[in-house]
């Protein structure tokens, strides 16, 4: 494989990429803010003697058994074992995380560049269906293709046509929302909703998980629009927005975030336009602190998927998590997603 020294000229680090390093592991870029010299990373797959995923006659297997914040700790602990390299403390955002240095870095993996080689030559017949819906987003958004980019095992090379899904990143605020708008309409062809099994095995999923409620799980799949099921063969389409190049406007040490405790609170969502993005960012006013410090919470940052794109500026919602203070100043954050904290955290609409 061809050794690449890391991220690749002229283009910021986004979430959803992916590193390779030379153990064979596969982490995850987890959002936009990145030491000068490490990518902040949550390693995903790792090689095995047996798995699902193959490449070149190499198996992989999955680190993450469903995705939560908790699952990463996880392999936080698993890496600071064996590999402590991969495990370092954030002074900016005051947590330790695994973050791969520039120098364990074997290759770095473009969504949107290994979307472009696939539709210059899909090799197998998810790779096709790859292209088609690419494509028939094109026709119908306008959204240039160079503003989509695969992610997931597509974009490693370790899916398999029988099993894997498709997961399709979509750089740029105004694109996201022209997607949005088709989907919420289910007006892209070829596409269907999740039929009622996949919904309730879901729902199920994040009870057990999420500690949720049953009617809880079911509001919130209600309000995703991004995973439907695509073509003859119903393969699993997640459609994730991206922050373009100009849209990431927060350099690592711009702000400094301080451990401040849980909070439960109870606030009016005032701009949700980040939320489409990964950590979801919801300004929140009116906010009443129901348990934990009497402080001035300004925002909810979710590392959850799960919270991301489900709140409307104007709805009162109530939200669980950790609390941040940011830069040492008067207001906070409430952080949703934490890898080390035990108990609930979510947000959901009043009286769901």
């Amino acid at each position: 494989m061809r050794i690449e020294p890391g991220q690749p000229e002229n283009r910021k680090p986004k979430d959803r990429d992916f590193i390779e390093t030379p153990e064979g592991f596969l982490f995850c870029v987890v959002g936009y803010l990145h030491p000068p010299d490490k990518f902040t990373a949550y390693l995903k797959y790792s090689p095995a003697r047996e798995g699902r995923w193959h490449r070149q006659g190499r198996a992989f297997q999955r680190e993450l058994a469903f995705y939560h914040a908790h699952q990463v700790g996880q392999t936080l602990d698993f890496l600071q074992e064996h590999y402590p390299e991969y495990v370092h403390y954030c002074p900016v955002r005051d947590v330790t995380f695994s973050m791969v240095p520039h120098e364990r870095v074997r290759k770095y993996y473009v969504p949107e560049q290994r979307l472009a080689q696939i539709q210059a030559k899909p090799t197998d017949r998810l790779e096709e269906e790859l292209c088609r819906v690419v494509e028939a987003i094109q026709a119908n958004t306008g959204i240039p293709t160079e503003d989509m980019g695969v992610t997931g095992s597509i974009l490693l090379g370790i899916h398999d046509p029988a099993f894997s899904d498709i997961d399709l990143n979509i750089l740029g605020r105004q694109n996201a929302d022209r997607l949005r708008s088709l989907m919420s309409a289910m007006a892209l062809p070829d596409t269907s909703p999740m039929e009622e099994a996949y919904i309730d095995e879901w729902c199920q999923g994040v009870v057990r998980h999420f500690g949720l409620s049953y009617p809880q799980a079911r509001w919130l799949i209600a309000r995703r629009w991004n995973f439907v099921h695509y073509g003859t063969e119903q393969y699993t389409i997640s459609l994730h927005p991206t922050r373009a190049d100009s849209e990431i406007d927060e350099v690592y040490g711009d702000h400094i975030y301080r451990d401040a405790g849980d909070a439960y609170i109870q606030a009016t969502i005032a701009d949700a336009a980040d939320a489409i993005f990964l950590p979801a960012i919801y300004q929140v006013e009116q906010v009443e602190i129901l348990e934990g410090p009497q402080v001035d919470v300004v925002e909810v940052c979710a590392y959850e998927g799960l919270f991301g794109q489900i709140g409307e500026a104007g709805e009162r919602v109530v939200a669980r998590g950790k609390l941040e203070r940011i830069d040492d100043g008067p207001a906070h954050r409430l952080v949703i997603g934490s890898s080390r904290r035990s108990g609930q955290e979510y947000l959901l609409s009043v009286g769901i």
